[in-house]
């Protein structure tokens, strides 16, 4: 029926070629989108597997297809090890996306024109806490909390003040674009004095809370939702976390409510990144995370880029470039450099709601006709680069000025660099991707000190990662000088 010889490059090479090109993209540009992280070839072996071909809707054990039995273990052992991982209760792992299973959160306890207490999308909420352009703001009342003006921290007295004063049926607690500890003990106090459920998604930093790196929400509230891929490097996917006597009303919500059949084949995938999340090297690769982003934190402040709330204690920070640059700007003229970013809006932003949000990260002084417009930056922490100790960017150095995006490219990508302090703890031969790294010296001292057991490189010449499988590209001299690629 199908050729077993017949490749996708021979059959499709129009989409091959894009899809060879991505890697090549994701191999070459620092990525420093969090949710981006990069998945284990174990999670994209499993995603890639025959169980795409099988239908199996219900639960296991409880199916309205035959033929389920082996299927039934792989949808098991995810949820036994997201129990196991999480300490809760309750765990569907059917959910498609982390929107999904907020949804069907919501509708499993609350009725249409509820009320809802959720973060600003302003101040660093998600779309599905109650934004009016998703259908969490349309089904229901929405009364938004954000953080402070002084401190761009969650005010929780404030909190406890208006969600007395809102009577809200449903408390969402977590963040899309929040670089503090959420003391989710505090909002479940919140939620209990006035009988209030308490939904946390903690979509972001589930990797942090797995290796207990951040507070659990699971004691504190009566759903937990998160997605399976950005800082659990798992598949692109969702997972709801209950309590028992919720977990009922959960599962049909999911199916038959808002899904049919389940992928199984993602599913898998969730199971074996479960499984990487279980070993004692997740919490290593997690810590370093943290130590990434409060470093490159700090060096942006000493170079007057200061990240909204002063600082990080998660994967991410926020910057604000107030009338610096548009983000738009910066985050295309930063993509020329090969570093990928996210444009975000800021709490209290001043520009004008006309102007697109903004994120990136460019050189100054910039010229008067760019001050003029205010922004604002969200930099994540390269996930990827998590085994770096320290990650610098060159191309933050006042000494170089940048007059527009078009400019920036070439001036951008001959100054920035990676430096690589040391490898804290061994990388499994499995999670560095083939790549190379090319490094350029300054001022005498390469900025590849060391990594794993590779040599530093001397003055003016190309290193290559020593996990690389790629050969150097000796048709394109650009790709061997004033770049770093990981």
């Amino acid at each position: 029926m199908f050729s077993k010889t017949l490749t996708i490059a021979d059959f499709d090479p129009v989409l091959w070629d894009a899809m060879r090109k991505e890697t090549r993209r994701q191999e070459d540009h620092v990525e420093l989108i969090a949710s981006e992280n990069y998945a284990s070839p174990m999670v994209m072996a499993a995603q890639g597997s025959v169980l795409t071909n099988k239908y199996a809707e219900g639960y296991p054990g409880k199916r309205y297809y035959g033929g389920c039995e082996y299927v039934d273990i792989a949808e098991q052992l995810a949820m036994d090890r997201a129990l196991e991982l999480f300490g809760a209760e309750h765990a569907n792992v059917q959910a498609h996306s982390g929107s999904q299973a907020n949804q069907a959160v919501y509708l499993s306890v609350l009725q249409p024109g509820d009320k809802i207490m959720g973060m600003s999308l302003a101040h660093g909420g998600h779309l599905t806490h109650g934004a009016k352009v998703n259908v969490s703001g349309k089904l229901f009342q929405v009364a938004a909390y954000g953080v402070r003006a002084e401190d761009g921290r969650i005010d929780y007295d404030a909190m406890a003040e208006q969600a007395e004063r809102e009577r809200p049926k449903m408390i969402v607690a977590g963040a899309s674009a929040y670089s503090r500890v959420i003391d989710f003990a505090r909002i479940g106090e919140i939620a209990r004095s006035i009988g209030a459920y308490l939904l946390v998604d903690m979509a972001h930093i589930a990797g942090l809370v797995a290796t207990g790196l951040h507070p659990s929400p699971v004691p504190h509230a009566d759903f937990v939702t998160t997605t399976t891929h950005k800082t659990l490097r798992g598949p692109r996917g969702g997972l709801i976390l209950c309590r028992e006597q919720y977990g009922k009303k959960v599962n049909s919500l999911i199916f038959p409510g808002l899904q049919g059949g389940p992928l199984m084949h993602v599913i898998a995938a969730k199971a074996v990144a479960f499984r990487e999340a279980l070993r004692p090297e997740f919490k290593s690769y997690q810590q370093q995370v943290i130590h990434n982003a409060q470093t490159l934190s700090k060096v942006l402040a000493g170079r007057g880029y200061g990240a909204v709330s002063g600082g990080t204690d998660n994967h991410l920070f926020l910057l604000n470039l107030g009338e610096k640059v548009t983000g738009k700007e910066a985050e295309e003229a930063l993509g020329q450099a090969n570093i990928t970013v996210n444009k975000n809006a800021v709490p209290f932003d001043i520009r004008p709601r006309r102007l697109p949000a903004a994120s990136g990260l460019v050189r100054r002084p910039l010229p008067r006709e760019v001050l003029a417009r205010p922004k604002c930056i969200a930099w994540a922490t390269a996930l990827r680069m998590s085994w770096m100790r320290a990650a610098m960017l060159r191309s933050l150095s006042g000494s170089v000025q940048i007059w527009r995006p078009s400019a920036i490219s070439s001036r951008c990508t001959a100054e920035y660099s990676c430096i690589v302090r040391s490898v804290p703890t061994p990388i499994p031969a499995w999670w560095i991707p083939a790549s190379r790294m090319t490094v350029e010296v300054y001022g005498g001292g390469a900025n590849v000190l060391s990594a794993g057991n590779a040599s530093p490189p001397l003055n003016g010449q190309s290193w290559r990662c020593p996990w690389s499988s790629r050969p150097m590209d000796d048709a394109n001299p650009s790709a061997k000088t004033n770049s770093s690629g990981v």
